[in-house]
């Protein structure tokens, strides 16, 4: 009887597993050029664990990247932990739509996270805000319907849609090199990325300054 039931429990784990990796699996990973994951829009099931990793166990992490600096700095409430290198948008200025390539500037937060990622691993970001959706539906870039949509999801803290003409996919993620710029995301190198990435939890604030 025992071991029927373990039996039955190991085959439970393995399902689960087996979920986890085909939700991940279906994401493409990001483009050489700078773009990100290619997921349809919808925040990933289950329940972010943390993991302790070089930076410790951040009680409020967020983060905040000075793209002219090309510095990322993580902090634990007001308290810096640790800055890190990066390269950004080979355009200057804030995102304005699909192809710009320019790393937005705002108030985000981590929306996603793949560690299955072509570029190591990465950490999507909840670019439109809601200031760009409303910027986005004043300029024509955006309909109504794609406005609401836009607000409602960030109101409740999930995905916003990606795959409209204000652009989406932004990361960041490994594999920064010796590249000048991306296509709109934040690189960092390989063992900086991996670092951040055990470190930060979905619904971390990411504030992008110029």
């Amino acid at each position: 009887m025992l071991k029927m039931l373990f039996i039955v429990e190991a085959m439970a784990v393995a399902g689960l597993g087996l979920i986890f990796f085909q939700q991940y699996s279906r994401m493409a990973g990001d483009a050489p050029a700078g773009a990100a994951e290619v997921t349809p829009p919808g925040r990933p099931a289950g329940t972010e664990i943390r993991v302790e990793g070089g930076l410790g166990v951040l009680r409020e992490p967020r983060v905040v990247v000075e793209k002219s600096a090309r510095r990322l700095a993580v902090y634990d409430g007001s308290k810096v932990i640790k800055t890190y290198a990066v390269i950004v948008g080979m355009n200057q200025g804030d995102k304005v739509r699909e192809g710009d390539k320019s790393t937005p500037e705002g108030e985000f937060y981590v929306c996603m996270k793949n560690p299955t990622s072509k570029f190591v691993l990465s950490l999507g970001l909840s670019y439109p805000n809601a200031e760009d959706a409303a910027r986005g539906l004043r300029d024509g870039l955006i309909t109504q319907a794609q406005h609401d949509a836009i607000q409602a999801v960030l109101a409740d803290g999930g995905w916003p849609d990606w795959y409209t003409r204000l652009g989406g996919e932004i990361m960041i993620h490994g594999c920064a090199g010796e590249r000048e710029g991306t296509a709109g995301c934040v690189a960092m190198q390989d063992d900086d990325v991996r670092e951040l990435f055990a470190a930060i939890p979905l619904g971390t604030p990411v504030e992008i300054r110029p």
